[in-house]
């Protein structure tokens, strides 16, 4: 199924640099596929830079988003600055998901004035999108057992990481790995990972455990954090703090060049 966007987008959410940031998302996609790597048809997640929040989580409340809806906020060090990161999420099944609404949203606000003059200096408007995450169809598990089926997983995203950097003529940002705990402390993951990260340096890549489980593992395509990909199985949350914060500070700027 192709990757699509939604139509109403323009009509639910005021942002200058919204026409801009989603044509590029679809290029991008279509290079993806192109590729050899499965994405899903709507985003895995958008992240929006606002100030009031309400003016990004109040239009996604209309379209049926639930803001906080994992009770969780995610502090975001972008350049120095300090902002808070509190997603909205649409319910599984949602019809606004065929219409190709993101499957999360994180509404990231500043923290103080500094942060909102950061923010601002940029000149993207307010609110602007920051980047767009499309989400990678996992490979299929037949009949292995969890640990087997999660070295498939990363061997597979490894994989994807190489296709997507060679087709887009890019270096992909680190490979963030957030694992279930029980993969991550399996008494073979240690000597077992080095083989399925075939060529990678460890500056290149982080492991860590998921909290309330499951598998989210992603990286940056383009320069500044603006398109991201994705693979995510099972996850109680939107997002991982170790994840976060390890994005926020060395991944992304809101100063966004090629």
């Amino acid at each position: 199924m192709a990757c699509k966007l939604p139509e109403d987008f323009n009509d639910t959410l005021q942002i200058d640099n919204a026409s801009e940031r989603l044509d590029e998302a679809l290029q991008v996609a279509q290079k993806i596929t192109s590729a050899g790597v499965q994405l899903y048809p709507y985003m895995d997640h958008a992240a929006i830079f606002t100030d009031p929040p309400y003016l990004v989580s109040g239009p996604l409340k209309n379209v049926g988003y639930i803001a906080g809806w994992d009770t969780k906020c995610y502090p975001s060090p972008v350049d120095e600055q300090d902002y808070i990161n509190v997603p909205s999420g649409l319910p599984e099944g949602h019809s606004a998901l065929q219409k190709g609404w993101f499957r999360y949203v994180a509404v990231v606000h500043p923290v103080d004035q500094p942060g909102r003059d950061q923010m601002l200096s940029q000149g993207y408007g307010n609110p602007f999108i920051h980047h767009l995450t499309w989400g990678i169809v996992p490979p299929q598990r037949n009949g292995e057992d969890d640990f087997s089926y999660a070295c498939k997983i990363i061997s597979h995203v490894v994989d994807c990481r190489t296709r997507i950097g060679d087709q887009i003529n890019s270096q992909p940002g680190t490979l963030i790995m957030a694992l279930p705990r029980t993969i991550v402390e399996h008494s073979q993951f240690e000597t077992t990972l080095p083989g399925l990260l075939a060529d990678l340096e460890e500056t290149e890549y982080q492991v860590e455990s998921m909290q309330g489980g499951g598998f989210l593992i992603q990286f940056f395509a383009l320069t500044g954090g603006r398109i991201e990909v994705a693979l995510r199985i099972d996850t109680q949350q939107t997002f991982n703090p170790k994840s976060v914060h390890k994005i926020s500070e060395d991944e992304i700027s809101t100063q966004q060049t090629d």
